[in-house]
């Protein structure tokens, strides 16, 4: 349970996904296991070009459901502003919450690949 305290402690909202995984703590965890790899798979670079980030904005897009699916907060509520920015054509105010958000999530992606 200490696992799930800690997840709790970095902002996930672990109710809601125990509730999504139909209270089954072991098929969270797999899943969770898998999100380090996507978000390297991926790989968004923080000095996109202004004028041609539609794979950026794809790549973020992506991010942000694996992220709302696992009910990792404060990575979906960043990679949606990073879409929303970007879909309305603000590629600069997109790289800044890109910036701001990488520490907590090189933390998010640490953790879970020490602890699973």
């Amino acid at each position: 349970m200490a696992f799930l305290d800690d997840l709790k402690a970095m902002g996930f909202d672990t109710e809601d996904a125990l509730a999504r995984f139909m209270g089954n703590e072991d098929l969270y965890k797999r899943m969770l296991k898998k999100l380090p790899a996507a978000i390297k798979d991926i790989n968004l670079p923080i000095d996109f070009a202004d004028d041609n980030y539609d794979d950026i904005t794809k790549g973020a897009h992506t991010i942000k459901g694996v992220t709302g699916n696992l009910s990792v907060t404060p990575l979906y509520k960043a990679y949606t502003e990073i879409v929303n920015e970007l879909r309305a054509g603000n590629p600069t105010k997109a790289r800044e919450i890109l910036k701001g958000i990488i520490p907590e999530q090189e933390k998010i992606i640490s953790y879970i690949e020490e602890n699973l």
